[in-house]
């Protein structure tokens, strides 16, 4: 076993008085410095005398200025200052976060999945504005987040970061247990959704105490954490608290094929966002600049909640017509409009509507969202008629209850794409997976799967699809709880599938049965 090394020297530096050491790296070292004016502890990450080598500067100074570029954002350490000091060595100085880390947390204590899930978020926010800057992190771990005095989580270390044209660099430095398999190979290839998985890897670690692909008490070296990495499904965190729907946010996220991952951090943040709102707890806030377009993708529910970007706002209240088509949500502003950390921000509820033809008055902060937002008045509306009215009242009635209970504004579901068809808003509860799939070969070749489904209901139906090393699978839904796959699909009996089952009001299973032969 290789002894720890010392830390080294810390140099002298005008303005600054030396504390103590905060931590040892394998290019720098991190002290904890007092500086004079203005008065403040600061950490000064110190490059090595034995990496100063052009590559190691180059990459040392890119840091400096990845890290300046972002260091606005309340989930990234702040830079302060970047210098040489008299001895030579280059340095950064930075904000000091005093509580302790995440790489010290999740192998000491129990992190319960509400503060995992604010972590998960605020990260996924600071992930998504570095990628929309042009910056991937690629190398997004516990060690490398940080905590503030405000107990707010403050990504670190950009030291082997890339623009997001070239990706797919070397792997200096990348740290194997939380990294993706397509930078794990001999020509490693990556993107945003390579940070996405690593994301995922770190959210794992927090809930379960240990890395993805770690076995207590097995071998869990590099060659075998690497095989597990490209080759292994990802193994449930052990937690009984822990929802179906985290567990399968957790899935995609780590998916093997970057395809199947969510195509950006602020769409993992969102999928994240559903969790809390099924759960019943305040929706974490997405911390992004306010002049970028919210990414398109779809939340997938998994217990029917639908989170909104801040689900303690009141929407804008909107003429109704008699007949109305299913209304779109409204959309809601990525940032909270104070910054104090740590404070929830609670909107006012909705006052009782006017008469009928006497304009609506929006809710101050309301009206200031519609200010903000192109492309929506700020004036009022009148409302068309008596009958529309009544409608109204209703609905002002339900967004403030919804408010006074904390319970998530609930947007109309999207259309089913297999039928065509509206379904109906789901009542909330999960609905289960199947069991007992089992698999025969047949004569032909053909393979003839069944299940059982464990909690039948008027309306079920199965949504299944052949698993594919490879690509998205092809879904289809049946009315049995039996599918054949024809020989062609089957070569040498060996195929997988997977089932879900699907309610009569479109919710489905949180997470499929997968099912083998041989």
């Amino acid at each position: 076993m290789t002894a720890r090394r010392e830390a080294s020297a810390p140099p002298r530096l005008p303005g600054y008085e030396y504390q103590r050491v905060l931590g040892l790296g394998g290019f720098a070292d991190v002290f904890l410095y007092q500086q004079e004016l203005p008065r403040r502890e600061v950490a000064v990450k110190v490059l090595l005398a034995g990496s100063l080598d052009d590559e190691v500067r180059t990459r040392f100074q890119s840091e400096a200025n990845l890290m300046a570029q972002l260091s606005h954002h309340p989930s990234i350490v702040t830079i302060h200052h970047a210098a040489i000091a008299e001895d030579g060595r280059p340095y950064l100085v930075m904000e000091y976060c005093s509580r302790p880390g995440l790489a010290e947390r999740y192998r000491q204590e129990r992190l319960s999945v509400a503060e995992s899930l604010r972590i998960a978020i605020r990260l996924a926010s600071a992930i998504e504005t570095a990628h929309r800057a042009g910056i991937l992190h690629r190398d997004i771990k516990p060690a490398n987040v940080l905590t503030t005095d405000f107990g707010w989580p403050a990504l670190t270390d950009f030291g082997i970061a890339a623009t997001t044209g070239q990706g797919g660099g070397a792997t200096v430095g990348m740290s194997i247990p939380w990294s993706p398999p397509e930078l794990l190979g001999d020509q490693p290839t990556g993107d945003e959704r390579s940070d996405v998985y690593s994301l995922g890897a770190t959210v794992y670690s927090l809930l379960a105490g240990r890395t993805p692909f770690e076995i207590p008490g097995a071998a869990n070296g590099a060659q075998q954490l690497v095989a597990r990495i490209e080759r292994s499904p990802l193994p449930p965190t052990g937690r009984d608290d822990v929802p179906v729907g985290l567990q399968h946010v957790l899935e995609r996220s780590m998916a093997k094929d970057p395809a199947r991952r969510f195509p950006s951090a602020a769409a993992m943040a969102r999928a994240l966002q559903g969790v809390e709102a099924d759960l019943r707890l305040p929706v974490t806030s997405l911390d992004l600049p306010d002049d970028v377009v919210p990414d398109p993708e779809p939340l997938v529910q998994h217990g029917g909640a639908a989170p909104a970007e801040d689900a303690t706002r009141v929407r804008s209240v909107v003429t109704l017509d008699p007949n109305p088509a299913p209304p779109a949500p409204a959309p809601a502003a990525d940032d909270e409009s104070t910054r104090l950390r740590g404070i929830q921000v609670v909107g006012a509820p909705a006052p009782a509507p006017a008469p009928a033809g006497a304009p609506v008055m929006l809710p101050p902060a309301e009206q200031e969202t519609a200010d903000a937002e192109p492309g929506r008045s700020p004036r009022t509306r009148a409302l068309a008629g008596a009958g529309a009215a009544l409608v109204l009242l209703g609905a002002v009635a339900v967004v403030a209850f919804a408010t006074l209970t904390g319970d998530p504004e609930r947007p109309t579901p999207p259309t089913d794409d297999l039928t065509g068809a509206a379904p109906e808003v789901s009542t909330g509860q999960v609905v289960p997976s199947p069991h007992s799939l089992a698999g025969t070969v047949q004569a032909d070749g053909s393979v003839v799967f069944t299940w059982e489904n464990p909690s039948p209901a008027t309306g079920d139906r199965y949504l299944w699809a052949v698993r594919t090393a490879t690509g998205e699978p092809t879904h289809a839904l049946v009315d049995a709880a039996t599918v054949t796959v024809p020989a062609a699909d089957a070569p040498g009996g060996a195929v997988c599938i997977e089932v879900s089952i699907v309610r009569a009001d479109r919710s489905s299973s949180a997470e499929p049965a997968q099912g083998c032969v041989p």
